[in-house]
């Protein structure tokens, strides 16, 4: 019975993996050029004298309200030149970061037929953390002195659990994230659950987007950390159950589990043993077992229900 049980395993594991290999194939064959414009480079090229041919060819980066001499100022500071010189150093290329952000694009592209390939614009932010990635639908905008490596001079100050992902691998990773954000609606419910499965199906989405990437990447996580969520992932299931959270409404249950800080606030000596977002980790896992267990399309189950996933995932986080 023992030997039937692991045959049929292995079947089930090979079946399982020559779909991936059939589906990947698919996918390199899609057609998901773009084009890649290093502004970062051409603004620190510009002069005041060749600035209104810049703005003629890209007005879009140039809003009307300022007028030309915020640029030329922008153009002769000494930080900004600063800034530009040390992206020179960590970009002096950007072809790896290009053929990944290709991969993604094709993904997105294989899942949702109708996305329409961005143009990528790298540019300078003075370090804008909070908009490392915009996603305009016709544009992808990277900043990339925000991915200059985690003890950057310019990261001094920066609290650890922020700067961490601040490293050009992160990129696409987090580029992923801007794109699912178009295709994930917003949690009608103020519930616990319907938050967590909401950063849940934006984490499923990038297993279909950057299945190269690791969970710890996709996450945002380091290795570490994500070892021990999955150590632990039996006991904060425990504890969400235990307190009643999953239908709570309490919006503080959003910063303790499901928003970046320093680590999760269970009010217990673990805390500072814990990653951030243990919440969104357990979210991604609901939606895993929830689309392992149902033969449902995936923009059926991003319109699904918090209550109705939740329901019919049979979810068991591991031991």
């Amino acid at each position: 019975m023992l030997q039937k049980l692991g045959f049929l395993i292995l079947l089930v594991s090979l079946f399982s993996c020559d779909k991936r290999s059939e589906t990947e194939e698919k996918i390199e064959k899609i057609n998901a050029e773009f084009n890649l414009v290093r502004f970062d480079e051409k603004f620190a090229a510009a002069s005041a004298e060749t600035l209104p041919q810049l703005k003629k060819a890209y007005p879009f980066l140039f809003p009307s309200q300022y007028p030309d001499s915020v640029w030329v100022q922008k153009l002769n500071d000494s930080i900004q030149h600063e800034i530009e010189s040390e992206v020179a150093v960590a970009f002096p290329e950007f072809s790896e970061e290009n053929d990944e952000l290709h991969r993604l694009f094709q993904h997105v592209k294989y899942y949702f037929p109708e996305f329409k390939v961005p143009d990528v614009f790298t540019v300078t932010s003075e370090v804008d953390y909070k908009n490392k990635v915009i996603y305009t639908g016709d544009y992808l905008f990277v900043a990339l002195d925000t991915y200059l490596g985690v003890d950057h001079k310019f990261y001094i100050g920066i609290q650890e659990y922020l700067k961490k992902n601040f490293r050009k691998e992160q990129i696409v990773s987090d580029a992923a994230g801007e794109i699912a954000e178009k295709y994930v609606p917003k949690p009608e419910s103020r519930t616990f659950l319907a938050h967590m499965l909401y950063y849940g199906k934006l984490l499923y989405l990038k297993d279909k987007f950057i299945p190269f990437k690791s969970d710890a990447e996709k996450i945002g996580y380091t290795k570490e950390e994500l070892q021990w969520a999955k150590a632990n992932e039996d006991q904060i299931w425990r504890y969400f159950i235990e307190n009643e959270l999953i239908y709570d409404t309490d919006s503080n249950l959003y910063s303790r589990f499901l928003y970046p800080a320093p680590f999760s606030k269970f009010y217990l000596q673990l805390d500072a043993e814990s990653p951030a977002r243990v919440g969104q980790y357990i979210g991604w896992n609901i939606i895993r077992s929830y689309m392992n267990k149902n033969d449902v399309s995936i923009s059926t189950m991003l319109r699904t229900s918090a209550e109705e996933i939740f329901n019919n995932a049979n979810y068991k986080p591991k031991k």
